[in-house]
């Protein structure tokens, strides 16, 4: 226009669309479009088709996986099986002559402590010795033989379920332990003479009450810890305790003082148990191992721990004949020992937490076993099996288990008191009297009455008012 020249920062861009690529003519109709819709449906369904036939497959090979995986469980409870009825045979056949126990585990040492001058000296294990073997096969021979011959036969003069369910609260004795560190933590009653009871209690001390004459018989004194269980010869005056101290010490009642002091552990005692024979005694410990001791000397005979496992031991207690016991652990596992072989020869499987107690049941056949699962399990000793579950209340703690000496009945301490009739394993009746947690129970000759214990300091009795 003014003929000057152009300079290319004075050009002004021209923005344009870009181009569109027209659609081919076989898309530009409407068959066309749908034929086209049609061919996406098509794959589309194609493509789930083959998803489903990878799913179909998929759950076939899990079927089978599972169907192997339960094939697998089979044979291998069937070889457990097996095994656990060759190791009962091969402790069956084995000649009872020569038998020397192998000393697998390190052996103990024991603290004997005369009461007559309290000296102390220290002894190793002994082993058990083809005497005491002979000695605990005859024993067990007998009270078999002895079994057998009252068969079913109820004992004369046992309380009926009637007579249990009419029983009350008659008596409570609350001064026999210090208020001051309350809580009775175990019991049991003397089998000759069923008035005399003893108690251990928080407050480190043992104490022997007569029920006839409401007195106290002996006050034992000389655990440094707690006193966590007792026990009470069924022919002489003598009682056993235990406790968290790690000593168990052997009492003549008459003179309240201690004849012997057993040190078989490291860590605290969780269970005593007395020999048919009246002259052994067994313990278990938070350490693992079982120990057999001489009551008449304080000896440990034998210290036995599971070469397999390491878990604590948290009850025990002998079978009726004697040849075997049963032991609790922490991972609810109910271990069935042979004394001779010094062996386990089977395991029950708890359901949560560590077992609380076990008791077996006079008959020989039945074991009854307590964890934190709020249930009393039954076990057939005869086909090695769980037979029946006594569900308890929702949150109820187990302290104590214990059969009658008929093995007619079941007591169960812990949230309160019951008492279940064996068989049918009906609760015939419960006590609420305690105000706080019980943690023994024990029955009377013949059940003409139960006595129980509790953290509230108190001895209670029930029978017929």
């Amino acid at each position: 226009m003014n003929h000057e020249k152009l300079n290319e920062d004075q050009l002004i861009p021209v923005k344009t669309s870009t181009l569109v690529k027209p659609r081919p003519p076989s898309a530009t109709s409407i068959p066309a479009i749908l034929k086209s819709l049609q061919d996406e449906w098509d794959a589309v369904m194609l493509h789930s088709f083959t998803l489903r036939q990878q799913l179909q497959t998929a759950r076939q090979e899990l079927s089978h996986a599972l169907y192997q995986h339960d094939a697998a469980c089979r044979v291998i409870a069937r070889l457990t099986k097996e095994v656990t009825a060759a190791r009962e045979a091969l402790a069956t056949l084995k000649p009872q002559t020569g038998v020397t126990p192998a000393q697998t585990q390190p052996t103990a040492t024991t603290t004997v402590v005369a009461a007559a001058d309290q000296s102390v000296e220290a002894q190793t294990s002994t082993g058990m010795t083809e005497e005491i073997l002979t000695k605990l096969q005859d024993t067990a021979a007998k009270l078999t033989s002895e079994r057998k011959k009252r068969g079913k036969t109820i004992p004369e003069g046992l309380a009926s379920t009637e007579q249990i369910q009419s029983y009350r609260k008659i008596a409570s004795k609350t001064s026999n332990h210090s208020p001051s560190v309350p809580g009775i933590l175990s019991l049991d009653i003397c089998p000759k003479d069923t008035n005399k009871i003893i108690t251990g209690g928080n407050d480190k001390t043992a104490v022997v009450y007569n029920k006839e004459t409401d007195c106290l018989v002996a006050t034992l004194k000389g655990h440094s810890k707690k006193v966590t269980h007792v026990v009470y010869h069924p022919e002489e005056e003598l009682a056993f305790t235990a406790s968290p101290d790690q000593t168990i010490r052997v009492w003549g009642v008459k003179e309240s003082k201690c004849a012997h002091v057993i040190r078989a552990h490291e860590m605290p005692v969780t269970g005593i148990s007395l020999h048919a024979t009246g002259d052994y005694l067994l313990s278990c410990s938070l350490d693992g191992y079982w120990a057999f001791s001489d009551i008449r000397n304080g000896r440990v005979l034998t210290r036995v721990g599971d070469k397999n496992s390491s878990v604590p031991l948290t009850c025990a207690q002998f079978h009726p004949d004697g040849l075997i016991f049963g032991t609790g652990t922490e991972d609810s596992t109910i271990k069935i020992w042979d004394l001779k072989e010094q062996a386990n020869v089977a395991n029950f499987p708890g359901d949560a937490g560590p077992i609380t107690s076990i008791s077996f049941s006079e008959n020989g056949y039945y074991l009854a076993t307590a964890a934190d699962d709020s249930t009393v399990k039954l076990w057939d000793l005869r086909k090695l099996k769980n037979f029946k579950n006594i569900q308890l209340d929702e949150g109820y703690e187990v302290k104590s288990l214990c059969f009658d000496h008929s093995g007619s009945y079941l007591g169960v301490a812990g949230t309160d008191v019951r008492v279940y009739v064996c068989k049918q394993w009906s609760m015939v009746k419960s006590f609420y009297d305690h105000t706080a947690t019980a943690t023994g129970i024990r029955f009377g000759e013949n059940s003409n009455f139960i006595a129980s214990t509790g953290m509230d300091r108190a001895l209670m009795f029930y029978a017929e008012g």
